[in-house]
């Protein structure tokens, strides 16, 4: 790029602050030149005389409307005064030109030839006259006395040379401040810029796509910040790599990236495509491999808005979309989704204090030994009771709360609740009665988590062998050696693990035979289609199989059918779940039978299990 580029080539905030600065100097040369014209002799008018001339051109800044080339050529009018006013003041000191000189390389920082070539333009013109008619005032040697125009030519020379150097210096220093120093990437500020420039062009499209890494915390935590690092510049290259050249790609801040793109929505939509496929494959961190995703949010002009700050906003919003229904998608931003992101702030802060208010309540729901038609224990289920909004239901309050960092603490209740009501069930129904709790991914990282389930275990009285600790396999694939030596410390204590959610993450069974797993538990949509005559009967029958040559016990959740009962009877999966054995429902609801069940009556209405 040139060093004095045509049009609005710094950013705004850029412009702005050299402008503040060259402002300030040319004001305060004026009040000099009025203090040093006293100080050498001359009559308080003179002096006021000569700081108002230099301070005259400023009064162009306040005209309304004032764009950049009025501005700098008035900055650079006054400072030029300030030059000559110098000279006949010091009654033609020689050294008092070289103020000419500093005032060119002063306004080349404006990075534009108007004020620069004006600045050149008056030096040479002044060492060209004044060199002719007064040549001993201005040169100190003999040749420059007879080719004044040449030497002024020869000293014009200098000061481009100089100022040029000064100049590219300078802008390496400002594009240092343009760029995001952990990943090189473009920062907010030169990313708004970009998106202004484009804005300005007219009717033609733009859109911005909002990009937050999923879980990025729990990288720093179980990592550290090295690796976390490592990880945001292997996102940054590949996110990279997936937009066009008239695209451009900035980091924000911490785990948050952003794209504007030269185009509308679909245009917009065919770049996050392409960065959550870029996404897909993990990411080698110091040679282990880390899966990573992210949400994406993206919005467009098409909805009115011509602002770089608008658009960018409207993305986020839809970013936080995204990580509401799940994360690791693209959500185009909607109306309406503000007030959403006003809902779930409001809930977050709710979050803070709803544990100690007594909002929590855990319902339970059984799990079935499908030979012998026995509840052998209950998974525990949070149920969140707002004071205004009623029932929450968790898909919506359960992210909140990792986000807001809430879940630790909430989860340190259930796991005590859950194991409390187990050890009462137990002694009632005089044997052993299991419980299953969640393990949400931000507790399976605390430092803590082996010590909570020691208390509380100890304070319930429920022996180890009947508390299930459940890890959804999303989590499990994200580092695998660190989710491996946190679930062995955990089985340390004597508690089982169980596999969630299983085969709807990545590689799922090649990563099963390294987990230190008791029990896999079938996700609900492969249960669902058992008897349509479809894949899925293929698929459960052969994770039953491979759990049993891996002596793990198999727990098929949301059965809802006698159909589905029976075909999981065929292929001898040993336990299950779901309506049809029973809704999740508070402990006084739920009586542990102490003999085999009668046989479901019926189908029971298929619904969500949480």
């Amino acid at each position: 790029m040139a060093l004095l580029p045509e049009g609005r080539s710094l950013p705004d905030e850029v412009w702005r602050r050299r402008h503040r600065a060259i402002t300030w100097i040319a004001a305060a040369q004026a009040v000099a030149l009025g203090i040093l014209t006293l100080a050498v002799g001359h009559q308080p008018l003179t002096a006021l005389f000569v700081a108002c001339t230099v301070a005259y051109p400023l009064t162009f800044l306040a005209l309304p409307g004032a764009g950049r080339g009025l501005q700098s050529t008035a900055t650079t009018l006054s400072l030029l005064v300030a030059s000559v006013a110098l000279i006949h003041v010091l009654d033609g000191l020689t050294e008092a030109h070289f103020l000419f000189f500093v005032v060119v390389g002063v306004v080349a920082l404006y990075q534009s030839w108007l004020p620069f070539g004006l600045a050149l333009l008056v030096v040479l013109v002044h060492h060209g006259a004044a060199g002719t008619v007064f040549p001993h005032a201005v040169f100190g040697h003999e040749g420059a006395h007879r080719s004044p125009w040449t030497w002024a030519a020869v000293h014009g020379g200098f000061v481009l040379a100089a100022s040029l150097a000064h100049l590219a210096a300078w802008r390496l220093n400002e594009q240092q401040g343009l760029r995001d120093p952990l990943t090189g990437l473009a920062n907010r500020t030169q990313l708004v810029e970009n998106a202004d420039r484009l804005l300005a062009r007219g009717a033609a499209p733009v859109s911005a796509l909002m990009l937050d890494v999923d879980d990025f915390r729990d990288v720093n935590d179980a990592r550290g910040h090295t690796a976390g690092d490592r990880l945001l510049v292997a996102v940054a290259r590949r996110l990279a790599g997936c937009v066009r050249p008239g695209d451009q790609v900035a980091r924000l801040g911490g785990d948050e990236f952003a794209i504007v793109v030269d185009g509308g929505p679909e245009v917009a939509a065919a770049v996050g495509e392409r960065v959550l496929r870029a996404l897909a494959d993990p990411v080698a961190v110091d040679g282990r491999p880390l899966a990573v995703h992210v949400s994406i949010g993206a919005a467009d002009t098409g909805t009115g808005e011509r602002d770089a700050v608008t658009l960018l906003r409207n993305a986020d919003l839809a970013m936080y979309m995204a990580k509401a229904l799940g994360k690791n998608r693209l959500v185009h931003y909607a109306d309406g989704m503000a007030q959403d992101a006003q809902d779930k702030a409001r809930l977050i802060e709710d979050l803070a204090g709803a544990t100690a208010a007594g909002q929590f309540e855990v319902y339970y729901q059984p799990t079935i030994d499908l030979a012998a038609g026995v509840t052998t224990g209950y998974e525990a289920l949070l149920r969140w009771h707002h004071p205004t909004r009623g029932l929450v239901p968790p898909v919506e309050f359960v992210p909140l709360a990792e986000e807001g960092g809430h879940i630790v603490e909430i989860g340190r209740w259930v796991l005590g609740e859950a194991t409390r009501q187990a050890a009462a069930w137990s002694a009632q129904a005089g044997r052993p009665v299991g419980i299953a709790v969640n393990l949400s991914p931000r507790q399976l990282a605390d430092d803590d988590v082996v010590a909570t389930v020691r208390d509380a275990l100890a304070a319930s009285g429920l022996p180890a062998r009947q508390l299930t600790l459940e890890v959804t396999e999303g989590v499990l694939v994200r580092d695998v050696d660190q989710v491996v030596t946190q679930l062995l410390a955990l089985r340390t204590t004597g508690v089982r693990i169980a596999i969630d959610d299983f085969g709807t993450g990545y590689s799922s069974l090649s990563y099963l035979r390294r987990l230190p797993a008791d029990i896999v538990k079938i996700d609900r949509s492969f249960v669902q289609e058992l008897g349509t005559g479809n894949r899925s009967t293929t698929l459960v029958a052969s994770i039953i199989e491979l759990a049993r040559s891996l002596h793990l016990d198999v727990v098929a959740e949301g059965v809802e059918t006698p159909e589905q009962q029976a075909v999981l009877g065929r292929l001898a999966c040993s336990h299950a779940q779901g309506y049809l054995f029973g809704r999740p429902a508070p402990a006084g609801a739920q009586q542990p039978p102490a003999q085999a069940l009668p046989a479901p009556r019926g189908p029971v209405r298929a619904a969500a299990r949480r």
